[in-house]
């Protein structure tokens, strides 16, 4: 038994301890220069974070290594996140400025893993304590002294979140040798220990990857083997424990997980994107293998999955790695996308059908509004050659005809070969490159301004069709068939979609022949003009209303140019839609440069021409970048995750307390998993959205995941540092928000806002307690 005596000691020696430690870290603390150490992430008064610039040296040499690191210390029950966060959360980044060093890349010990209770979100990262550094190397010429400078940017999260932000510097002599600092190189060598091995370094395990298949299915479920090995090719022996994998951001993969079947050997399971990605994705993370009894070795693995194949739903295209938070992908305009090959024999819908319903389909497809403006202007057409030039109608009608189903055909054989290629397309596919959009819109508004008598197509613009040469006016026919099936792709016309998606799930010939037929159903009306000569003889005669109604296509022309520009915005964004409007402008300079050549002669045509060329490839080159506007494309999953809620405005917000409304405000962030675990649990029940509705409470959401200065001081005014903050206000006492707890439950929501109804009610006068204290 233990003597009271004596357990009463060791708690006093304990405590002793205790302050000899804390007074031993404050000595150390005190010996770096002022400006290494800062603290950050405020919370109620108190700083979260503490960081320290370190050095592994106290004097280098020219032409000499060292290391520099931050040293990240952190409250109780807080963290920061590693460079794959996970599910939520943002990644720590530290940016070196060592003038005359040569900085190497940040090396990250092994993580620890936390989930949410329900085990919806899981993230990675550092808790107490962590030393992020990376090697350096010095110049030759170095002498002196060097300036040494560390920016960090974390993500500090207990409950809420709070942005830490530091800026740490310091000096480094040189000298003729270097000399290793004896108190913080050790800190350097145990941190280095926690670093995974890289892939085939020396003494380092080795990783082995076998799949249970050749090829991993679109938003399918996946297996298989990891071997891992020792150096000399033995097997590995050992055990593990605890989290010991954490994965990386992979291409294609939405989840992946390791559990150990034997010593050396884990079972992989994994789940594939929905998204079919251009390249194959690799397996990446960190393993670590042993125990605490037995030691830890962390390695870093980085093997070939295989390639990923379409499925039913699976969307044709890149898939962007796994980002930093739970965000609700942006609503994108997609076409209808091809279904995983099957048998003919699996399929509800029989050749025929299908060859009908394409028939049909490419019919209706001229009522599209995508396509009637390129049917109005061949209707224009054939109203000037059947009155001028009868005898020139049925072949204007064949080259139009031939001109759509060399299109269909080469559209079909786009199709077949994409998908050999192992990636999924749908009826449009095209349109999800901001190229071609843009390469489309231009065609449009070039054409329009032909229209408009910009400039002329020919050689004599005052000449009937008639009178063109006549290879030239059957191209330009083929070139509006052409530009019909370009037109067509992103509509959908009843029982196009069927046809068209059993044509992709089937083989070859079956492909070929559904866009054959629909290519038929597409140059239907024009077929039927020259098969029945009674309507032909039906169409008004030419006059002025020609040139009239010319000028009018012109506008539809433009407005399906319209519509274009609308695609771009769901594929790049505003940016997006700025620079293809701004290559239009271009295009439509050119346009008019062209005209204006087409009246001179000589050297002046050919330095307006060459002008025209030289303004179309500057314009180009500047204005189509669109993976510059794709990447400044904001998700905007905050406010689209809460049904019927809109974006945070103050005078909203006043304006719905002026019309008797309760308020409810969601500062949140795409980084915040304590708001996206509040989101999934709490504010997206049914019965927390039916007292919504039945008190018709205005629903704000404040998104700061880009620090907006406006939530900041709004967090500020309420005593906050960070996300989340749940706000309830009452008409009837509009400046005493209730603040609800970090941690939401559905009881709290619904009496809150039961409470503020109440509140704003001239019935229920002051007998109803408007806001807590």
């Amino acid at each position: 038994m233990t003597h009271p005596w004596s357990k009463r000691s060791g708690i006093r020696l304990g405590g002793l301890g205790v302050v000899g430690a804390l007074l031993l870290a404050t000595w150390a603390q005190a010996a770096l220069p002022p400006t290494a150490v800062g603290s950050t992430a405020p919370d109620e008064g108190d700083p979260r974070l503490e960081g320290a610039l370190l050095l592994d040296a106290t004097q280098v040499k020219a032409g000499g290594d060292f290391r520099v690191g931050v040293r990240l210390k952190l409250d109780p029950e807080w963290h920061v996140y590693w460079k794959n966060p996970g599910d939520s959360g943002l990644a720590t980044e530290v940016s070196w400025d060592v003038p005359g060093v040569t900085v190497g890349d940040l090396r990250w010990p092994f993580p620890s893993t936390f989930r949410t209770p329900d085990g919806f979100i899981t993230t990675h990262g550092y808790h107490d304590e962590v030393l992020l550094f990376a090697p350096a190397h010095v110049s030759q010429n170095a002498t002196g002294t060097l300036n040494v400078s560390a920016a960090v940017d974390a993500l500090a999260c207990k409950v809420h979140c709070i942005p830490a932000q530091l800026v740490l510097t310091r000096t480094l002599p040189v000298g003729p040798e270097t000399v290793t600092d004896p108190e913080f190189a050790p800190r350097f060598d145990a941190a280095q220990a926690q670093v995974p091995s890289p892939v085939g370094a020396q003494g380092a395990p080795r990783v082995a990857l076998a799949l249970d298949g050749t090829s991993l299915t679109a938003g399918k479920p996946f297996t298989g083997k990891l071997t891992v090995t020792a150096a000399d090719g033995k097997p590995y022996a050992g055990d593990v424990e605890g989290d010991f994998f954490v994965p990386g951001r992979i291409l294609g993969v939405d989840s992946v997980a390791l559990t150990q079947t034997a010593p050396g050997t884990f079972a992989l399971k994994g789940q594939a994107s929905s998204v079919v990605p251009k390249g194959e994705p690799r397996l990446t993370g960190a393993l670590r293998l042993g125990t605490k009894a037995t030691g830890f070795t962390a390695v870093d693995v980085d093997t070939a999955l295989a390639p990923v194949i379409a499925a039913d739903g699976a969307v044709a295209g890149a898939a962007p790695l796994k980002v930093p938070s739970v965000k609700d992908a942006v609503g994108k305009v997609k076409p209808a996308v091809a279904a995983a090959p099957a048998a003919s024999g699996e399929s509800p819908l029989g050749l025929g059908v299908a060859l009908l319903f394409a028939f049909l389909g490419g019919a209706l497809l001229n009522l599209m509004p995508c396509v009637f403006p390129v049917l109005a202007l061949k209707a224009y057409g054939f109203t000037r050659m059947v009155q001028e030039e009868k005898g020139k109608v049925a072949p204007h009608a064949a080259a139009y005809a031939g001109g759509i189903l060399a299109t269909m055909l080469l559209l079909a054989g786009a199709v077949l070969a994409v998908r050999a290629g192992g990636a999924s397309v749908g009826w449009g596919f095209q349109f999800q490159e901001p190229l071609f959009v843009a390469g489309v819109s231009a065609v449009l508004v070039a054409f329009a301004l032909n229209l408009f008598g910009v400039y002329t197509l020919g050689a004599d613009g005052t000449a009937l069709a008639g009178k063109v040469d006549q290879s030239h006016g059957l191209l330009r026919s083929a070139g509006e068939g052409v530009l019909a099936v370009v037109l067509a792709t992103p509509c959908s016309a009843p029982l196009l979609g069927t046809a068209v998606g059993f044509a992709f799930a089937a083989g070859p010939a079956t492909v070929v022949a559904v866009f054959v037929a629909l290519g038929l159903g597409l140059a239907l009306p024009f077929c039927v003009l020259v098969l029945v000569p009674g309507l032909a003889k039906r169409l008004p005669k030419p006059g002025m209303w020609m040139e009239r109604g010319k000028q009018l296509l012109g506008f539809a022309l433009l407005g399906t140019t319209v519509w274009l520009v609308w695609v771009m915005g769901g594929l790049a964004g505003v940016d997006g839609m700025a620079r293809l409007l701004a290559f239009l402008i271009a295009v439509g300079l050119v346009t008019w440069l062209y005209g204006q050549s087409q009246g001179l002669e000589g050297g002046r045509r050919g330095v307006t021409v060459a002008l025209a060329v030289l303004v179309l490839v500057g314009s180009g080159a500047v204005a189509l970048r669109f993976e510059e506007a794709q990447a400044s494309l904001e998700t905007r999953g905050a406010v689209a995750s809460h049904g019927g809620a809109q974006p945070w405005d103050e005078a909203a917000v006043t304006a719905a307390l002026a019309a008797g409304q309760p308020v409810f405000v969601d500062f949140t962030a795409d980084w915040c998993l304590t708001c996206k675990f509040n989101e999934r649990t709490v504010l997206s029940r049914d019965d927390v959205r039916q007292a919504f509705l039945k008190h018709n409470v205005a629903f704000f959401v404040a998104d700061w995941t880009r620090r907006d200065a406006r939530i900041t001081t709004k967090l500020a005014d309420h005593g906050r540092a960070g996300v989340p903050m749940y706000l309830v206000l009452s008409p009837g006492a509009p400046d005493k928000p209730e603040v609800l707890n970090e941690l939401l439950t559905p009881d709290s929501v619904i009496t809150a806002v039961q409470r503020a109804a109440e509140c704003g009610s001239p019935l229920k006068g002051g007998s109803v307690v408007c806001a807590r204290p």
